[in-house]
């Protein structure tokens, strides 16, 4: 489902765990004003723009958000990147790969991209175990704007 200003304070909480600091980036969200700016500057500015963006990852039993999944047009790249965040008490239950399968969906079958792109830190081991579970490809390591250090480069053609 979209995001919506409701949404700050787990985007608040997500944002600020040490595994999206290590593995995405800060990205200086430290109140919940910082929040709901973040929403609205960057993931609903993206759907507004692009007809896409990150997606939140609602439990089905209890409709509890755990996480955030979707397409992030990225400068650097030629084509969206599919992205995705948990909260670690989310971790290994299969989310990562069912959310970020069903976005690569999305982007082929509704948004018409062959081609989709996927970057990870280097060092970050399950998060490129699930893009290869889902059919990316390795393609090296690439430096993009804006962010610190080179990442591990994925594609994943129709």
């Amino acid at each position: 489902r979209e995001l919506d200003a409701a949404d700050a304070p787990f985007v608040l909480e997500l944002l600020n765990t040490p595994g999206f600091l290590r593995n995405i980036g800060d990205r200086g969200v430290r109140t919940p004003e910082d929040a709901v700016a973040y929403l609205e500057d960057r993931v609903l500015a993206s759907y507004a723009k692009h007809g896409f963006g990150m997606w939140a990852v609602d439990e089905r039993e209890n409709r509890r958000t755990v996480g955030l999944a979707g397409l992030v047009r990225r400068e650097g790249l030629t084509m969206p990147d599919v992205g995705y965040a948990f909260l670690p008490n989310a971790w290994g239950k299969g989310y990562a790969q069912e959310s970020a399968a069903a976005v690569m969906t999305h982007g082929r079958v509704a948004l018409g991209w062959t081609a989709l792109a996927a970057i990870t830190t280097p060092d970050n081991a399950a998060s490129m175990a699930v893009l290869r579970k889902i059919g990316f490809i390795e393609r090296g390591r690439i430096t993009l704007p804006g962010v610190d250090g080179d990442s591990t480069y994925f594609t994943s053609e129709a």
